[in-house]
């Protein structure tokens, strides 16, 4: 029989004792399967093959492609930060909306790193002047209804 050692206290009928088996042939690990290297192959291995079943039910969509290729993606190419007509608004200090009560306020993006301007939400109809690079046409015609302007900048 196996030697166990006992961790804490005193073995008594069916109490459960932390036991490790220590000086036995197979140590635990069973005489017929053994307690081998890498039986299913290293990390990832055999995906496709003979592990194919846990791969398709827990990692569905693993292998294969989906979409185009882009060779020499540079993604600041499309790098283009926006913000929507409704936000507009946080881009000026309350401090300075009660200020300019009788002058035009004008809001530049630009300096808010803001590149285009889109057109959910809505706007108070206080006229003000917005100094954008693009721009969509809903928020556009937004600003325009409110009494606003829009100066593209280059």
């Amino acid at each position: 029989m196996a030697l166990q050692i006992r961790l804490g206290g005193y073995f008594r009928g069916s109490e459960q004792f932390a036991t490790q088996v220590v000086e036995d042939v197979s140590a635990g690990h069973g005489r017929v399967g053994k307690h081998r290297k890498h039986p299913g192959g290293r990390g990832l291995a055999g995906g496709q093959h003979h592990h194919r079943i846990n791969m398709d039910k827990y990692h569905p969509g693993y292998f294969g492609k989906v979409g185009m290729r882009h060779f020499h993606l540079t993604k600041n190419q499309y790098h283009c930060p926006t913000m929507n007509v409704d936000k507009i608004w946080t881009l000026v200090p309350e401090a300075d909306r009660a200020a300019v009560a009788g002058a035009v306020p004008v809001i530049d993006l630009t300096r808010h790193n803001v590149t285009k301007l889109l057109g959910k939400g809505r706007l108070p109809s206080v006229p003000f002047i917005v100094k954008t690079r693009l721009i969509s046409r809903k928020a556009e015609l937004k600003i325009v209804e409110a009494g606003g302007k829009v100066e593209l900048v280059a």
